[in-house]
């Protein structure tokens, strides 16, 4: 056990196949994903000793890691939505920082895309019918027909407009046409957005993230390790998690994300704030969830969303570049994108997004950089602050 804490770092990143990807299974974009990112350390794999898996197999971690062919002293199988990633990774930095593991694996991987194209799955109504859940499912309240409901009330509370939702959509897609890993790179206009078909009031199709095939892993690494990786650090300086609610009913104020909790904990851990940020990397499945993420992390006021994203602020060159490669909107979606989010960051900190990199004003790469996932219908959220030397 060490002494004191040990500094913990992103040491590889990569992405699998994405986008159509109608070949290899789930497991095999996994293995992809892994190898790649082990490559892109420069480590070897026997210093893995921590693995991390969710939404694959029975019993996730351990069927996952068979398939790597890993034999892990430290697992995390944390399934909470969209914030999986960023929770599992804080989980992984705690158990490095404190000795119970050196180097952690975590890893996703899917085929929804082509799942559906193939008909070997549906597209489904609700998570389940037990539980707490039972008294929505009867109404056919989805998934999507409730984060309708909290942009309708975000709305009402604070005048915030379908056209500045729209804009959301408009300059994540901006940012993936520089991004040759994005699934859909022609522009859009906010006239676009709002004439295309209607799926949850208020949200058109262009409004909801696509839904595409891929994967992507992230090896971390304890301090002692990051003389021989292959790449520069990126450092975890701090992290966050909070869930909310389950039902609707629960749910105290439709317009506040658990993002504000584990956000706020993000931010004192790594002893920054919003401001000090170069780059944001959010979870969005649909618009409005960029728009309540960003008030909710205090990059501007609560209600003051709307103006925010207007003007370009998000876009590469904006004021705050936040889903620099497209987000799930436009880049890729195939499931629970929250490990895409640190990946992303960690290419831009590391300079090494090609066409898509981000410079600040006086030329220089970003320094710093917040990723924040959601869960569920805004049940969940995962925070982690990153940052090179």
């Amino acid at each position: 056990m060490p002494s004191t804490p040990r500094k913990v770092a992103v040491v590889g990143i990569s992405l699998s196949d994405c986008g159509r990807v109608d070949g290899p299974t789930p497991h095999a974009l996994h293995a992809q994903a892994a190898r790649r990112a082990l490559a892109d350390s420069g480590l070897h794999r026997s210093v893995i000793d921590g693995f991390g898996s969710a939404g694959l197999g029975t019993l996730a971690p351990v069927e996952v890691a068979e398939y790597l062919g890993l034999k892990p002293r430290w697992v995390d199988s944390t399934a909470v939505g969209g914030a999986t990633w960023e929770v599992m990774a804080a989980h992984a930095a705690d158990a490095i920082a404190a000795g119970h593991a050196n180097a952690v694996l975590l890893v996703y991987g899917s085929t929804a895309r082509a799942d559906i194209k193939a008909r070997r799955r549906t597209s489904n109504l609700s998570f389940g019918g037990r539980g707490p859940l039972q008294f929505e499912v009867p109404y056919g309240h989805t998934l999507i027909a409730k984060y309708a409901m909290a942009a309708r009330r975000h709305m009402h509370e604070y005048g915030t407009t379908l056209e500045q939702l729209a804009e959301v959509a408009v300059q994540a897609r901006a940012n993936a046409a520089a991004n040759p890993d994005a699934m859909f790179r022609e522009p859009i206009t906010v006239d676009e957005v709002l004439a295309g078909p209607m799926i949850a009031d208020p949200f058109t199709k262009l409004h909801c993230c696509i839904r595409s095939d891929g994967g992507c892993a992230v090896l971390l690494a304890a301090e002692d390790y990051v003389p021989d990786t292959a790449k520069d650090p990126v450092w975890i300086l701090g992290t966050g998690e909070y869930v909310s609610h389950s039902t609707m009913s629960e749910w105290e104020d439709f317009t506040i994300s658990p993002a504000a909790v584990s956000g706020r904990l993000a931010f004192e851990r790594a002893g920054v704030t919003p401001a000090d940020m170069d780059i944001a990397e959010i979870y969005d499945a649909f618009t409005h969830m960029t728009l309540v993420t960003l008030e909710d992390l205090g990059f501007c006021a609560k209600g003051e969303g709307g103006p925010f994203v207007e003007k370009g602020r998000l876009r590469r060159d904006g004021e705050l570049p936040v889903n620099t490669d497209g987000g799930g909107l436009s880049a890729c979606h195939p499931g629970m994108r929250g490990l895409f989010l640190l990946v992303e960051a960690v290419r831009q900190l590391r300079g090494e997004a090609g066409g898509h990199q981000v410079h600040k004003p006086d030329g220089s790469t970003p320094r710093l950089a917040v990723a924040s996932g959601t869960g569920g219908w805004f049940c969940s959220s995962g925070t982690v602050v990153l940052g090179r030397d």
